[in-house]
């Protein structure tokens, strides 16, 4: 018998170590020492306000009660993302969660209304779908589970959230839970002489606090899987140019809207995620074709409401680590690496992250054959996210400014070359192994993209054209009277889990 792990030390706090104190607590159990080292004067990024809907895997599994969650964080649903002149200057479209119309036997249904789009009788893709008809209606609720034959029964949705408050949140349930907090900056990683493993960091103050397994959490600084252990950092800056952003919180001046919305500018793209409380606003931008004073007049000149605090700057490199497990350090969160917020995975690929680590978590050994494992699944779910994202900048038309000629016009990976021309041919979309993004994710962006197919599935040819008509013109029909019952969004918070205006 291998000796176990007992004691865990998670360096930094934030969402991405509070997020792993909890479910590790979770996990574990009591028989397990869990300490977390955090310094109340090192700020976090604190943009990851938006989320996908595997985050209610995650508050599940903590038996975390939703509307409680949602009032606590000032949060608020979401169905979806608005991606607005992206395509083209003018263009917009909903790149929403769930699944697109109802499947008329072995063919997606995608093809069947792709074949109506091609001869000029099917609306837009918007209306096939009760996720984006319903974010377009401002319109929202959880699925009714006892209706599968009802498109109510589709609807798949995630969190916006203040993400400060939900780690305080989950600070409070790890802390209950029988999670150690450490006040104190790391001044020093000991390592051991006979296999450079981390036996211990050093606070400022001169405390040592010992572990077996250190997972960091410290950020892009990487306190330990870089600074400490050198693992080395692959760079996309030339797939994803973008290296700075500038975020802002402003008053928020209308509906309260279940979806997050990216606007394309200049040189780059703002974000907008309501919440109950504020709008959170950013500029993610590429600092070589535009300036940091050009970048954060842009933002500011484009918010809905007063704003509540001065840009806020940020500097990263998109790209991962060489090894997101080295050793007996795990990184979490931004110490593994960063894909910018375009489809809102920061949270997710922490949580992801978690996952892997309690599917391997360790005998005292450290087994090299369970940490290669980790490693290759990380690297495959950060690579396809990459070509996920790339694909937004790629498939455009616009050439009206110097950083959207280059990307529309720069070399791509082979893997997303492949996909995009796959698409092209007849609209097919494969999801590859475990890869986040499934079928109807690819879809949607590559329509909204205007990467259109130049033929369909020829078993929809199977089908006369009075069926088929009649099959999409029944879905769109019933998805209309789906969103027209729902409640508006502020209307469904507002009764189930609104944050008293006094807190």
């Amino acid at each position: 018998m291998q000796a176990q792990v007992q004691d865990v030390v998670i360096v930094g706090g934030g969402t991405a170590g509070w997020m792993t104190a909890a479910a590790l607590a979770k996990v574990l159990g009591p028989q397990h020492r869990i300490r977390l080292v955090e310094s109340e004067d090192i700020g976090t990024v604190g943009v990851g306000e938006a989320t996908i809907p595997m985050i209610k895997l995650f508050n599940q599994a903590l038996e975390i009660d939703e509307n409680d969650f949602i009032r606590q964080t000032k949060g608020s649903f979401k169905l979806g993302i608005e991606f607005v002149d992206w395509g083209r200057l003018g263009d917009s479209y909903i790149h929403g969660f769930g699944k697109i119309g109802q499947d008329l036997g072995v063919v997606p249904f995608y093809h069947h209304w792709l074949k109506l789009h091609q001869a000029g009788k099917a609306g837009p893709l918007d209306d096939y779908s009760i996720n984006t008809a319903a974010a377009r209606a401002n319109k929202f609720m959880p699925p009714i589970t006892d209706r599968p034959n009802s498109p109510m029964a589709d609807i798949a949705y995630a969190y916006h959230f203040d993400a400060g408050l939900y780690a305080r949140y989950l600070r409070g349930y790890a802390e209950a839970r029988g999670v150690r907090r450490t006040e104190g900056k790391v001044a020093e990683v000991k390592l051991r002489a006979e296999d450079g493993f981390v036996e211990a960091v050093v606070l400022e103050g001169g405390e040592r606090v010992d572990g077996q397994l250190f997972v960091d959490c410290s950020g892009f600084r990487g306190l330990l899987i870089e600074q400490a252990l050198h693992t080395g950092y692959q760079d996309w800056t030339h797939w994803l140019p973008c290296d700075r952003a500038m975020a802002v919180q402003c008053a928020s001046n209308g509906p309260l809207t279940p979806y997050t919305r990216s606007t394309a500018r200049t040189a780059g793209w703002q974000w907008r995620i309501p919440l109950q409380h504020r709008v959170g606003n950013g500029y993610v931008y590429s600092s070589q074709f535009i300036s940091d004073d050009e970048a954060a007049d842009t933002l500011m000149a484009n918010l809905e409401g007063e704003a509540l605090m001065t840009p806020k700057p940020l500097r990263f490199t998109t790209g991962k680590r060489n090894k997101f497990w080295n050793r007996n350090v795990v990184a979490i969160g931004l110490a593994s690496g960063f894909m910018e917020p375009l489809e809102s995975t920061s949270i997710h690929l922490i949580q992801s992250g978690i996952a892997r680590l309690t599917a391997f978590f360790p005998h005292g050994g450290f087994d090299p054959i369970d940490i290669d494992e980790f490693n290759a699944h990380s690297h495959f779910e950060f690579d396809k996210i990459r070509d996920f994202l790339i694909l937004h900048y790629h498939a455009t038309e616009r050439s009206d400014t110097p950083f959207w000629d280059y990307v529309r016009t720069m070399s791509i990976p082979d893997s997303l070359q492949h996909k995009m021309d796959l698409f092209r041919s007849n609209g097919r979309v494969f999801r590859e192994h475990t890869e986040m993004f499934a079928e109807p994710s690819w879809v949607q962006v590559m329509h909204g993209q205007r990467v259109h197919p130049r033929g369909y599935h020829p078993l929809v040819d199977n089908l006369s054209p009075e069926r088929l008509q009649e099959h999409a013109d029944t879905v769109r029909g019933v998805i209309a009277n789906c969103v027209r019952a729902m409640p508006t969004h502020q209307d469904f918070i507002s009764k189930h889990c609104g944050t008293p205006k006094a807190a």
